[in-house]
Order: C-alpha cells, then sequence, then structure tokens
C-alpha cells in the first residue's frame, strides 16, 4: 500500500525538518511532533488561550501541533509556537498588557522553536 504524502509543501518540509532535528540532536520531542503532523489536519489540535493560560506559567515556552485560538486571556508573558494563529489570538498574545509597556508574549512557528531550540529543554506541549 502506498504512504500517502501531504499536499501542503510547507507541511512536508517541516515533517522532515523535524524528523532530522530529532536525529541530530537526540530530542524525541522533535519526532513526536512530526508524528503528529503526519496525521490527518482534521486530527490537529485547536486550542484557546485559556487552556494556554491555565497550563503555563511566566516566560514559558509552548508548542501547539495546531491551531491556537482566542478564546479567553493570558495572564502571563509566554512564547506560543504553532502551525497557525488566528487573527484575534495572535493580538491578544502580542498586545501589551494593561499598565504595561513590555508586551505580554511572542508568536513564533515551529520552524523557528526548533531552530532556536534543537533539543527541545524547557518546551511544554499542548493539545
Amino acid at each position: 500500500m502506498r504512504t500517502k504524502r501531504k499536499t501542503n509543501p510547507r507541511i512536508n518540509k517541516l515533517i522532515k525538518d523535524l524528523k532530522g532535528i530529532a536525529r541530530e540532536n537526540s530530542a524525541p520531542i522533535w519526532r513526536d511532533i512530526a508524528k503528529r503532523l503526519e496525521k490527518p489536519r482534521r486530527n490537529y489540535a485547536t486550542v484557546n488561550l485559556s487552556k494556554i493560560n491555565r497550563y503555563s506559567c511566566a516566560n514559558d515556552t509552548i508548542l501547539v501541533p495546531g491551531k491556537v485560538l482566542s478564546a479567553g486571556t493570558l495572564e502571563n508573558p509566554i512564547t506560543v509556537a504553532a502551525l497557525g494563529f488566528s487573527k484575534k489570538a495572535f493580538e491578544k498574545i502580542t498586545e501589551p498588557a494593561e499598565g504595561k509597556v513590555k508586551s505580554k508574549g511572542r508568536c513564533i512557528s515551529i520552524e523557528v522553536l526548533a531552530k532556536d531550540n534543537p533539543k527541545g529543554t524547557g518546551v511544554k506541549i499542548i493539545t
């Protein structure tokens, strides 16, 4: 039986890169994320900000193998890496907190996180 490849070239490249990073750095977290992304898209995680807020502390790095949605608020400055962000979720994560000049957090792609942290230390996966 033939294996089906995904039609999105970004996802195919990401899966290949994550497997390579996992092999080179002995980091099983990237192998796990690659396996999750190989599954059908309907099985990708969709996570609301309220869930991210519940399971994160200040300055955490959160990884969502899917899309981040905007229901809820964030109370801590965190870095969120995901395949995609809704427009409202992106605004809520990066907007400055009330009365503060510094922004709440950062939104980055999984590719950037894997490049910046090849060992995968200190990363929480939320599905």
